[in-house]
């Protein structure tokens, strides 16, 4: 493997590509001068749930798409709503050998650019866990867990797995996207609640408010037929009677849970903060349609993405509602 090009380097694309430069991969990060310009001043600092920090500059920071001309692979990690974009750059710059791995939420990113990217070796992806920018070139994983991405030539997860962070392939993505997107409608939540994740996972009205959307997303999952891998530590229909826990007992049975860095807040929460549009359509969005199809009503998933809607509209903010205030509006 030649360069490693982290395509719309952002926090996770910062702490993946740190993570593999640190190992002494040949890494390349392309991405917004702000991000760039605080990296080249203070250099990339990578935080971990253990308490430690390391310095993992990469060799390579642009602005200039142009760097993807030397990849050897490209690891996708821009906002969903910059997928066609990204892929058209790729296209335009990037060798068509190099494989292309969407590390992005949502479900249909790694289609989206396959079907820019025809004849080229493009693979979907799905990082398990959270990262925090802290400011300053610092990058703080907030939560455990992997990377997994589609199996293929090349023994690509091997190759990328580092001591910090694993890799593995797995032949079926799509329980391991849908899974992961079902966890990732907490994001929402999040963004609204104004807490960090901890914080409000340790409020039961929270709690609730994030199991009536799962018991919602899960039944439109089970109607379509639709399988999910779980990354939590029991099975996702299980999870919902898990939040719903007086918190006493569920700060006992969900320790698990609740290892999760105490600043980290969900993406959205930083969209909404810095006016950025959200990921809700790819998220919320992805359930509500299938809901559609079946004839469903969802009230607690639709009351919560109104309210981002509405706070997308309101510019930058950091939203402080109440679980009553989304349910009701």
């Amino acid at each position: 493997m030649t360069r490693i090009v982290v395509a719309g380097a952002g926090s996770i694309g910062c702490f993946v590509g740190g993570a593999l430069a640190e190992a002494g991969q040949d890494v390349a990060l392309l991405g917004r001068a702000r991000v760039m310009d605080a990296i080249r001043a203070h250099g990339l600092h990578l935080g971990d749930l253990d308490g430690s920090r390391a310095l993992a500059t990469p060799g390579h920071l642009s602005e200039d798409p142009a760097i993807l001309s030397q990849a050897g692979l490209v690891l996708v990690t821009v906002k969903s709503a910059a997928t066609t974009g990204m892929a058209r750059l790729i296209a335009g710059h990037a060798p068509p050998d190099a494989p292309v791995i969407s590390l992005q939420n949502g479900i249909g990113n790694a289609g989206d650019l396959a079907r820019h990217l025809p004849g080229r070796d493009v693979r979907a992806g799905m990082v398990a866990f959270n990262v925090v920018p802290l400011g300053d070139g610092v990058f703080q994983r907030a939560t455990s867990g992997e990377i997994l991405i589609a199996s293929g030539p090349g023994e690509l997860a091997r190759r990328l797995s580092t001591p910090r962070l694993a890799w593995a392939e797995v032949r079926d993505m799509a329980p391991v996207q849908w899974g992961k997107l079902v966890i990732n409608l907490t994001n929402a939540v999040n963004a609204l609640s104004g807490l960090p994740i901890r914080a409000m996972l340790q409020d039961r009205a929270w709690r609730l408010l994030i199991a009536d959307q799962m018991a919602e997303a899960l039944a439109v999952l089970g109607q379509a037929g639709i399988a999910l891998w779980s990354n939590t530590p029991v099975p996702l229909r299980f999870v919902p009677g898990l939040l719903r826990l007086p918190t006493p007992i569920f700060t006992r049975v969900a320790a698990r849970m609740l290892v999760i860095d105490p600043q980290a807040r969900a993406s959205m929460a930083y969209d909404l903060a810095a006016g950025r549009p959200t990921e809700i359509d790819r998220l919320q969005g992805e359930i509500l349609a299938l809901a559609r199809d079946q004839g469903r009503d969802l009230p607690v998933m639709q009351a919560i993405t109104r309210a981002v809607k509405r706070a997308e509209m309101q510019g930058p903010s950091i939203p402080s509602l109440t679980p009553g205030a989304i349910r009701a509006g």
